[in-house]
């Protein structure tokens, strides 16, 4: 079974991003747990975590198919020691936010060197702060993402995204999100059935299906190996539909989180509906 959603608000409080992902038909959902623009924000109440437990078993949910997100000004791998432990900080009120709910996964943005430092540099950042995270906390699995590698984000080669995972002692608690534009948008070309195959072959080998714990199903406004970040609805960007078919039908991809990012979420229930109907 495929697990199929988008990324809900949360607004009013993390009680209701379940509530919303049930009204659009969803079967995963992915939120933020807290203000994504913000370094920090209000801990959970005793009362928010209850409520979106029950919420949870409600609609039906389990921790399997819940992709939360971190916040956006986080950046592990910050060449400035100062600002990359604000960023860790910041990191592990997420990670501990995720735990206190009952979820399993926290998905994050690799970081940024920054024209600073090396690649290789950041890369190791990257791995240090995770080591730390881990070491700090209980059962929560970070979610790497692959990025467009848009200015200087890293994650945009499945070898730097392997280098990070192969410098973290405890890879158990590793795992990656595939963004459909974010790779397209780097150089990996899914629209045909081989091409797909290749990429999904590429990445077995240079990371391992075992670590593919998620998708971010989008669209691209942007061009092939441009490396810009602009997300499109479903079948109206130069990705289009075949390649979303193609996961769909991919059994190796069955009972993990696949989230809509797409740019119009008053058409999100169709785009779960549409995807549904290529299982």
């Amino acid at each position: 079974m495929k697990y199929i959603g988008a990324h809900v608000s949360a607004a009013g409080g993390v009680e209701n991003a379940p509530l919303n992902a049930a009204k659009i038909g969803a079967t995963a959902f992915a939120m933020f747990t807290k203000n994504q623009k913000r370094w920090e924000s209000k801990p959970l109440t005793t009362e928010n975590i209850r409520k979106f437990k029950e919420n949870m078993e409600s609609c039906g949910y389990t921790a399997d198919q819940v992709l939360p997100h971190d916040g956006y000004l986080i950046n592990l791998g910050h060449p400035e020691e100062e600002k990359r432990e604000k960023s860790l900080t910041s990191f592990m009120d997420e990670v501990q936010r995720v735990e206190e709910l009952g979820l399993k996964y926290l998905n994050f943005h690799p970081g940024s060197h920054l024209k600073q430092i090396s690649v290789e540099d950041c890369l190791r950042n990257i791995a240090a702060s995770l080591n730390y995270a881990i070491k700090h906390s209980e059962t929560a699995i970070m979610v790497i993402e692959t990025t467009a590698g848009q200015g200087t984000n890293l994650g945009w080669r499945f070898e730097e995204i392997a280098s990070i995972i192969d410098q973290v002692e405890n890879k158990d608690r590793m795992a990656v999100c595939i963004d459909t534009c974010h790779i397209f948008a780097a150089g990996y070309d899914m629209r045909t059935e081989e091409g797909y195959n290749q990429v999904m072959d590429e990445f077995d080998r240079i990371i391992g299906l075992k670590y593919l714990k998620a998708f971010h199903l989008n669209d691209a406004k942007s061009e092939f190996e441009s490396r810009v970040d602009r997300h499109h609805s479903l079948g109206e960007g130069n990705i289009g539909w075949d390649t979303f078919r193609f996961i769909m039908e991919d059994a190796r991809l069955d009972e993990i989180p696949m989230i809509l990012e797409t740019v119009n979420p008053e058409i999100w229930d169709q785009e779960i509906e549409k995807l549904k109907e290529l299982c």
